[in-house]
């Protein structure tokens, strides 16, 4: 028995150890001060700059969030615009400590990249964007057209697999950069823009006559947009993972970045548990108890940040959909705070 107490107390020790080791990130950011996040070139709605460069959007907002949690700072982020081609090996060289950058998950993301999504913050599918003039009102008319898209994305395969599915010709014409893409398309080098839904409303904003485009019906794949971190710091994983779960949680709970305060001072179990004032959660994530309350003061709720960046409340006025909560008809979904 004493043999096996030795050996267990061991393999403890030996786990908390490799544990302590890998749950580096963290301490990191706390030592510069500023969470350093991987965003997009420019992506109205998910992450653009202003002309004072000033950033917003919804992936924004993700950054926004885990620096409110970590620092209860929201603009301690340093954002650093990564190209499609470019945005994993900026994660995996340890240059950003996030991806939060309009990226697909898929298993081969998942698998071969020494990276682990986080959940999924936008759930998305591929679409085409035609002139009006064109005439076209499916993507089953484009037989033989060509189409503009972004080397380095899904969009390729899922483009190839569509029109080889439904015996249609078609010619790539690829850019490295999505502005590159948007502008060869409106200069008429294509007859189709193809990329996530989503882009494609943010995209026909940057048009001289956005109205002059439309956007076909079909949705293509599935798309769950989300952030990604690097693999070997689960306290890290885990703390991108529950920030995202906490919006949700707060959405659900009907608690705002105007009324948390007022919520926080509530006798009901659930709230007491999410917002800190019961239990020690956020210790458990290396955060202090208040933790849920530092990231709806700092972005709000999930249905906030959709409604502000690409919802109604915002140019693109795209519909909650399937990123609405799991009891709206959605899909936004989180395991409980207990």
């Amino acid at each position: 028995m004493k043999r096996v107490t030795l050996a267990l107390t061991l393999a403890l020790a030996a786990g908390l150890s490799a544990q302590a080791a890998d749950a580096q990130t963290l301490k990191t950011i706390k030592d510069r001060g500023m969470l350093s996040c991987g965003v997009s070139q420019g992506l109205p709605g998910f992450s653009s700059p202003d002309d004072k460069g000033n950033w917003t959007g919804l992936d924004v907002d993700v950054c926004r969030a885990i620096a409110g949690a970590i620092f209860n700072d929201a603009t301690k982020v340093k954002y650093v615009p990564l190209s499609a081609k470019d945005r994993f090996t900026a994660l995996q060289s340890g240059e950003i400590d996030v991806l939060s950058r309009n990226t697909t998950w898929t298993i081969s993301r998942d698998t071969s990249l020494g990276a682990n999504f986080t959940g999924v913050t936008y759930y998305d599918g591929q679409g085409f964007m035609v002139k009006k003039s064109l005439k076209v009102n499916s993507a089953l008319e484009l037989n033989s057209a060509s189409v503009c898209v972004q080397t380095g994305t899904t969009t390729e395969q899922n483009l190839a697999d569509y029109f080889k599915a439904n015996n249609m010709k078609y010619e790539v014409i690829a850019f490295g950069t999505n502005d590159e893409t948007v502008k060869a398309y409106e200069a008429g080098r294509c007859d189709v823009f193809t990329t996530d839904q989503s882009g494609l409303y943010a995209n026909r904003l940057k048009l001289a006559n956005p109205n002059d485009h439309m956007v076909l019906p079909e949705i293509i794949s599935k798309e769950p947009l989300g952030p990604m971190v690097r693999h070997g710091d689960d306290q890290w994983f885990d703390i991108v993972k529950w920030t995202l779960f906490a919006m949700v949680t707060a959405e659900e709970l009907g608690v705002t970045s105007k009324n948390v305060d007022e919520k926080a001072k509530l006798e009901n179990p659930e709230l007491k548990r999410v917002l800190g004032t019961d239990g020690n959660f956020g210790e458990q994530l290396g955060l202090t108890k208040d933790w849920v309350v530092r990231i709806v003061k700092a972005v709000g709720n999930y249905g906030e940040v959709f409604d502000r960046n690409v919802g109604a409340g915002s140019p693109l006025a795209i519909n909650r959909g399937l990123n609405n909560l799991w009891n709206k008809g959605g899909l936004q979904y989180a395991p409980p705070i207990r």
